[in-house]
Formats: C-alpha cells, structure tokens, sequence
C-alpha cells in the first residue's frame, strides 16, 4: 500500500542551525525574524505580515532543494564548498502589554549580530520593522548607503501619533547620523506619502528613482549611480516588486520592479562594495499563490548569500 509522503518542515531558513543563545553567536551569516513592528492602531498589532518570518522558514526546500545542489543562478552550490557559518536566531520577542519591548528587543539583536562580525538577514512584519535595524547599524561606526526597493516613499512624521510606523522608516533614517546617502528604487503610484513628505526627500538628497526609470533605463544604470566602496544596507518591500512576481502584498501597484532586475541589484551591490545586510518585510502569506512570493522572497536572499560567499566576505 503506497502512503504519502508528508512535506518537510523547516524550523530554519536554509538548513541552517538554530542559534538559541545570541550571546554565544559564532555565525558568518545570522538569520533573524521580526515579526511585529510599531502599530498605528490595535488591530495592527499583529498584522498578516507577522506570520512571514515562520512561512518562509518552512518554504527553505521550494527555495533551494538541498545546499549540495547545483544552482544555475550562481553557477554552483549556495556556500561554493566553503566552510561557511549559517544560523536562524528565531524570532525577536515581545511583550503583551508593551509594543515597545519588541522594537528595543529588534535593535539589542541586530547590534548582537553586528558584534559578532555576522551579516544580518532580517524576515519582517511591516516595514517598520528596519527602524530598529537602522539605529542598531550605527554599531559598525561608519557611514551607511541605504537601497530602499519600495513601490511608497515612507517619509511621514507620524500617523496616529506613531512616529516609528511603517510609514516612515527612511524619514527616521534620514535622521540617524550614520545614515549617508539614500536611494530609493521602484516607486511608483500613491501611499501614504503626499506633497510634504516628496519635498523633504528631495531636501535631504534622497535619490528617487521610479520604476519605469528602472525599466526604461535598466538596474545596471541605476547601479553605476550608486558609489562605489559603500558599505550597503539593502531593505525590501515586497510590494516593491510586481505584484505577478510578489502577490502576496497588502498594496500591490502594477509594474514594479522583475526578478531579473532585482537579482542585478542584489549582486551588483555585493560586488560594488560591502554589503551589509538586508531585511525583506510586508509579505501576507495568506494572500500567497503557490508560495511564489515566499520564494521570490527566498531567492533574493540565497542570491545575496551565493554572490556574498563568492567575493570572499567570509574568508577569516
């Protein structure tokens, strides 16, 4: 009698280990999930997109069948044979009567992370999410370039007296010393954003770039405007793409930013310069089709790892 297979479950993303202890961290590569950010009203607090961090974790073998298997977007295996340190530090805790617990708990992670000389990869709830991201990189003691990929511009002051929501992480970076320069890639389409908010971005010297520049102009181009030698923190919104590509979105907006074209970005930053890190927030996997956003998700970030691995980032 044939019984069926029941499907893997995946506690980690990409096989890696489980790290319970952040304090006893010994990790080139450091995976971490945030799930809840800073809430404009109750019924927000935990949002559809809190539940992406653990779906993606159990998407690992859609998104690379195993690490010994041969992948044709980098040419080899994901750690090209090299002794290379993967770990999954679960999800950041919070507290039940107090949002704030979470968001400070976020920033102790990352700085831990950072301290240990491991590169963050961060799976988030909305895209508030960074802002604790952003403060803890102030640990590495050098200026940052930030890529945002987002259809929105997220520069409001506050919605409902939330300063720290999820539509203004670049305004709060704005303000953070070790912020340089910020590019801001796919826009397109309206949010939350108006008038004032468009003019501060161009005061600060923010670099706008809409996605139909993108398409017309081609990632490679958008590339050289960035300098070469920066140190690169790279934050996605998922809504940032093509809502055929990522679906799963709580704001899709019609032509966003192609695979291919994220791919070019996510490589050519590792190669340009150091990069540092990346988050990939405000996917709703209960809007997901065949997990295709999960693994788009995924695959950005196994493309990040493979070309980080190839330039030599982890060689002791």
């Amino acid at each position: 009698m044939l019984t069926a297979r029941p499907a893997p479950v995946h506690d980690t993303l990409l096989y890696s280990a489980p790290c319970h202890d952040l304090d006893q961290l010994d990790a080139d590569i450091a995976f971490l999930g945030i799930p809840y950010g800073a809430a404009y009203d109750q019924f927000a607090v935990s949002s559809e997109q809190s539940k992406f961090p653990d779906a993606l974790r159990r998407a690992t073998d859609r998104i690379v069948r195993g690490l010994d298997h041969f992948d044709f977007d980098l040419g080899g295996t994901l750690l090209d044979n090299q002794p290379i340190k993967m770990v999954d530090c679960g999800n950041v805790a919070g507290h039940p009567s107090d949002p704030t617990v979470h968001q400070k708990n976020a920033e102790l992670a990352v700085r831990q992370i950072l301290r240990a000389g491991a590169m963050p990869i961060v799976l988030g709830g909305d895209h508030s999410t960074p802002i604790p991201i952003f403060k803890a990189l102030a640990e590495l003691g050098k200026p940052v370039t930030l890529i945002q990929v987002d259809a929105h511009l997220d520069w409001r002051q506050e919605i409902n007296g939330v300063t720290e929501g999820l539509s203004s992480p670049i305004r709060r970076a704005s303000e953070m010393d070790h912020i340089g320069e910020i590019f801001q890639i796919g826009l397109r389409a309206s949010g939350s954003g108006r008038t004032e908010e468009y003019e501060a971005a161009i005061a600060y010297g923010a670099n706008l770039i809409t996605a139909q520049e993108v398409h017309d102009v081609g990632m490679k181009a958008i590339l050289d405007r960035i300098p070469d030698g920066g140190n690169y923190y790279l934050t996605v919104d998922a809504d940032g793409m093509d809502p055929s590509l990522m679906p799963a979105v709580l704001g899709p907006a019609f032509g966003g930013l192609l695979y291919p074209q994220m791919l070019t970005l996510i490589k050519g930053l590792v190669q340009k310069g150091n990069m540092i890190g990346m988050d990939i927030v405000e996917i709703a996997p209960d809007r997901d089709h065949n997990r295709r956003t999960l693994i788009a998700a995924g695959r950005f970030i196994f493309n990040l790892i493979g070309t980080a691995v190839r330039a030599g980032y982890f060689n002791k």
